[in-house]
């Protein structure tokens, strides 16, 4: 063969191996709706509930019931002081508020929102979570460095466990093992749900301060979205960090899309960073998407793969006192909740 033939059919094979990677361009992510959901008071975590197309916003001192299609409120789970977190135990009928402010938790009824009881659980009571493996419900517990356990069924606390440092969000892995991120001493944290103790923990170094938390149990794998403004990969099943990657600064929200193989990080910075897995131990970021300045936190449904994000307008800051940060005020009934929809890719 002439030095010609086989150059062309170098640059033939070339084209026939990148055909593929062409045709399989990143999808993009955008803004499609913003709804206007009003009401006072600043918000934290976000859970879909996808069956039931609708999202909980914690709103201070109530939870606020959102309809995904058309972002119309549904209801609130009011007499909640300090809200946060929500867990949905959906085959007993009931979902769990944290009210960090007094340390205790909120069982409601999941299709009147109506509050059944009050249970017991410690100091800056958090994020919740249900795991269906155990059929309880754990929540952390960030000044009491511990997590309450909760019988989802009879609305009832069953014991706490101490976590060795301040606990922030957490996930299930669906085996009967839940973890958290413990943001004071840069660690996950594996909990045995059915013994309930900790079964192991780990560095998430050079993550500094986990706080978000998304996990892929196809792959065992962790995301941990950390203040000093990475994402840290764990393999749960090893017990070590296998990956970092850049995110925005003052991150409080993560998710996996299983389906796309796209994790996210939401920070205060106004970005949502997209990062896709390539394999297990072996990730990139495909995009940063602008959304709005204090939009940390995020709800991913991933049957409809759509993603949900609080935002506001604010005010200007009033002058400091003593040194420390203020924040501005929001500016009353400018609430709204933002679609984040992935696009197709261009052909």
């Amino acid at each position: 063969m002439t030095r010609t033939a086989i150059a062309l059919a170098l640059a033939a094979n070339s084209l026939m191996v990148n055909l593929p990677l062409l045709a399989q361009a990143p999808a993009a992510y955008r803004i499609t709706h913003t709804y206007p959901v009003g009401g006072d008071g600043s918000w934290d975590y976000v859970v879909p509930d996808p069956p039931q197309h609708r999202v909980f916003i914690g709103r201070q001192n109530r939870v606020m019931v959102v309809d995904t299609n058309d972002g119309k409120l549904l209801g609130e789970v009011a007499g909640i002081d300090g809200a946060h977190g929500v867990a949905l135990a959906s085959k007993a009928g009931h979902g769990f508020a944290t009210s960090g402010n007094d340390g205790t938790v909120r069982m409601f009824d999941l299709k009147t929102f109506k509050v059944l009881g009050s249970i017991p659980a410690a100091e800056d009571a958090d994020a919740v979570i249900y795991d269906a493996a155990s059929n309880r419900v754990f929540t952390f517990n960030g000044d009491a460095h511990s997590s309450t356990v909760i019988d989802p069924d009879a609305g009832k606390l069953v014991t706490n466990i101490p976590l060795g440092g301040k606990p922030e969000y957490g996930a299930s892995a669906g085996d009967g093992k839940v973890y958290g991120n413990l943001t004071d001493t840069s660690e996950v944290v594996e909990i045995d749900a059915k013994q309930l103790n900790v079964a192991r923990r780990w560095s998430t170094a050079p993550c500094k301060q986990p706080v978000a938390m998304a996990i892929d149990v196809a792959h065992h794998r962790l995301f941990s979205g950390c203040r000093s403004g990475v994402m840290a990969i764990s393999d749960y099943q090893a017990g070590k960090v296998v990956a970092t990657l850049p995110i925005g600064t003052g991150v409080d929200g993560a998710g996996y899309d299983p389906a796309t193989g796209d994790a996210f990080a939401s920070s205060a910075d106004g970005t949502l960073t997209v990062i896709h897995q390539d394999g297990p131990d072996a990730y990139h970021v495909v995009e940063t998407v602008q959304t709005a300045q204090a939009s940390r936190n995020m709800g991913l449904d991933p049957t409809t793969h759509r993603i949900f994000l609080p935002g506001a307008k604010f005010g200007p800051p009033p002058a400091a006192t003593g040194g420390g940060r203020v924040r501005p005020p929001m500016i009353p009934g400018s609430f709204v909740m933002m679609v984040v929809e992935r696009q197709p890719a261009a052909r």
